[in-house]
């Protein structure tokens, strides 16, 4: 592998504040939606109410153990962070004039000390949460007004850290909203297409005002969009096959295609048109839309099948997906599916669409440690499915794809998203705290962390092709 990685390239890794930060109402913080989903994005909406709790009222304390977490990561040498910022501790119901100051601060302590270290921050303005005041008040997404919300917050934070962020994103799997919305856009799961789509749009036109935003404000900075990386296959050569994968892939690469191309695509005229879909777009929204991206960012996890027959199989549940299981591939304890050459694909997809840089900010694989007698913690199996993909990485590099970094998901133990387990690690570093929230929080080197350590330092060299 040496030599395949650019010598700046961005090794590091990816968090987000709801699964790691806790402290959900410390220093003026307000509910977001992610506090009403105790039991993770595919839970019921619970309202809070005084003396309940949660495992993600906590999740691993980043919030006050963040200077040691830092240090870990230091360790293993990262060069880059990705984390979010939590939108309701900057303005807690979404809607003030004025943001919390100690929000603010928070962050400030948070980026001065990942400077100490010359690690530089990703930073994602809504990862799977948004504040819970505009859902209640005004519909979430649905409700244009929303739109100026998210740019005020924007705002506020490019100009309070413009000169300690130069990397942002602006919404987490944007593309996930279809199959999640209350997380993706504030909307019930029951909503039409049309009230999702709607909410999509508006989500649309607030990511190009953001980058617009960040363009002005940070001008030496850039500004990606960040997609669920949910690449599909056909099941077979047959041509139906290949029409509906064509079709499915679209329904994620729309979201690209908007924020990197500046327009909606000729074939969602025709799905809303064939759908009964009504989306008001306003010419204003035009114009705004035509402020583009300056990179792409995704998660990928597994890749999955299509056939125009589904009922004829069982589908395996991903990274929110439904996909036809791939006879290929073996899966992990999850059911996920294994595909480090997916990887390569994907890169070389994304590039040859869209031309622009791509970032992988999110790849990992969610399992159960066991911790030895000795304190050890033996994970060959994570080790062998990041350097498998890694190994890919390096072969998408050289086929001429710009890669900027990658960081894996999630470098230290954290609350998963889709069903705030504790168990399903994905870390270098252990946490000791359990699916009922009992545990010390003491933090554990893997056999992992030194591994991934040996990667970073020898920027790449060290992975070894095991195909």
């Amino acid at each position: 592998m040496n030599g395949k990685f650019p010598q700046h390239f961005l090794w590091g890794g990816a968090v987000a504040a709801n699964q790691v930060e806790g402290a959900y109402q410390a220093d003026g913080k307000g509910l977001s939606t992610s506090d009403l989903q105790p039991q993770g994005i595919f839970g019921a909406i619970t309202p809070r109410t005084a003396g309940d709790s949660g495992i993600k009222d906590v999740a691993i304390d980043f919030y006050h153990r963040y200077p040691e977490d830092i240090a870990l990561f230091a360790e293993m040498g990262f060069k880059c962070l990705r984390t979010s910022i939590a939108w309701t501790r900057i303005f807690p119901q979404g809607d003030e004039e004025t943001p919390n100051e100690a929000g603010l601060a928070f962050y400030d302590r948070l980026f001065d000390e990942m400077a100490k270290y010359g690690i530089q921050p990703l930073i994602t303005l809504s990862h799977y949460e948004m504040p819970y005041g505009l859902v209640k008040h005004y519909g979430g997404w649905g409700d244009r007004r929303t739109i100026d919300f998210f740019e005020r917050y924007a705002r506020t934070v490019f100009e309070r850290y413009k000169h300690k962020v130069k990397h942002w994103l602006t919404f987490n799997e944007i593309n996930m909203s279809l199959h999640a919305p209350f997380t993706g856009v504030g909307l019930p799961q029951e909503s039409d297409k049309s009230a999702i789509y709607q909410a999509i749009h508006h989500q649309l036109v607030a990511s190009a005002k953001a980058v617009k935003a960040c363009h002005e404000i940070v001008p030496e900075g850039k500004i990606g969009n960040m997609l669920l990386g949910g690449i599909l296959y056909p099941l077979s050569c047959k041509p139906e096959d290949l029409l509906e994968t064509q079709r499915q892939n679209r329904d994620w690469l729309f979201f690209g295609d908007v924020q990197a191309r500046g327009y909606y695509p000729a074939y969602m005229q025709r799905f809303f048109r064939e759908n009964g879909i009504q989306v008001a777009i306003t010419e204003e929204d035009r114009q705004t839309l035509r402020e583009t991206i300056d990179f792409i960012s995704f998660s990928y996890y597994m890749s999955g099948c299509v056939t125009a027959d589904p009922e004829q199989y069982e589908t395996a549940r991903g990274n929110i997906l439904d996909m036809v299981p791939n006879p290929h591939l073996a899966g992990s304890e999850w059911g996920w599916q294994i595909d480090p050459i997916g990887l390569r694909y994907l890169l070389n997809v994304l590039y040859d669409r869209y031309q622009k840089p791509l970032f992988i900010v999110e790849n990992g694989l969610g399992a159960k440690d066991r911790v030895e007698a000795d304190g050890s913690i033996h994970d060959d199996y994570r080790i062998n499915y990041l350097n498998d993909h890694l190994v890919q990485v390096a072969e998408a590099i050289d086929d001429g794809v710009e890669v900027m970094g990658y960081t894996s998901w999630g470098p230290i133990d954290l609350v998963s998203a889709s069903k705030a387990e504790m168990s399903k690690r994905y870390g270098f570093i252990h946490v000791d705290r359990d699916d009922a929230g009992n545990g010390s929080l003491d933090r554990r080197r893997k056999k992992s962390f030194y591994w991934y350590r040996d990667v970073i330092h020898s920027n790449g060299a060290s992975l070894k092709d095991r195909r």
